[in-house]
């Protein structure tokens, strides 16, 4: 739910509010979502995390590994890039038919984690979970995100929250992960 690098106009229209999170705070969280994972799972036996492309994908496997620390066994990690199920965004292809497997574990009958960045609007999530029963039927669906902004347009709530914002329609919250953007931290914005 960041903005787009390859929009330079969107993003030269940005400036820096203030410094949310660092990087220590984001281990930090991740750390302590892991914890509440376990906890409100009774475990991970059953469990697969899926991250939501892209930002959603690194935290995704940052989870998993403090997960396999706590656990000492391992967890399923898969990735969704929900782009053609977005109903904001006009495309000019069909969608594409989502092939079995292609999330690297079944999920039927599964307790699914979907991980994103930031939970805005809903509709980011809503795609994804369209994605992602498009690959089956799971038994649980939660939904965990580093922050939630607020102003929801759909009913969606997340079951794990790293950090509650409040922000304004004006503000974007960006998150840069080292993975994806070379450095580490979550920065309020503000469009001018």
């Amino acid at each position: 739910m960041t903005p787009s690098t390859g929009n330079s106009d969107a993003i030269a229209s940005l400036r820096e509010r203030s410094r949310l999170m660092s990087s220590s705070e984001i281990e930090r969280t991740l750390v302590r979502l892991a914890h509440e994972i376990v906890e409100k799972n009774n475990g991970i036996d059953n469990l697969a995390l899926v991250g939501i492309h892209r930002r959603g994908v690194p935290l995704a496997q940052r989870l998993a590994r403090l997960l396999e620390a706590i656990e000492k066994k391992p967890i399923a990690v898969g990735t969704l890039d929900i782009s053609f199920y977005r109903d904001d965004l006009s495309t000019r292809d069909a969608r594409p038919v989502v092939k079995p497997g292609a999330l690297g574990f079944d999920v039927n009958g599964r307790d699914v984690v979907l991980v994103d960045d930031v939970l805005y609007t809903g509709r980011t999530v809503r795609a994804a979970l369209d994605a992602l029963i498009a690959h089956g039927r799971p038994r649980r669906v939660q939904l965990l995100t580093l922050i939630d902004r607020g102003h929801r347009e759909l009913p969606i709530e997340a079951s794990f929250v790293g950090r509650t914002v409040q922000t304004t329609d004006r503000e974007v919250v960006e998150v840069k992960l080292e993975e994806t953007d070379g450095s580490e931290q979550v920065l309020l914005m503000e469009r001018v």
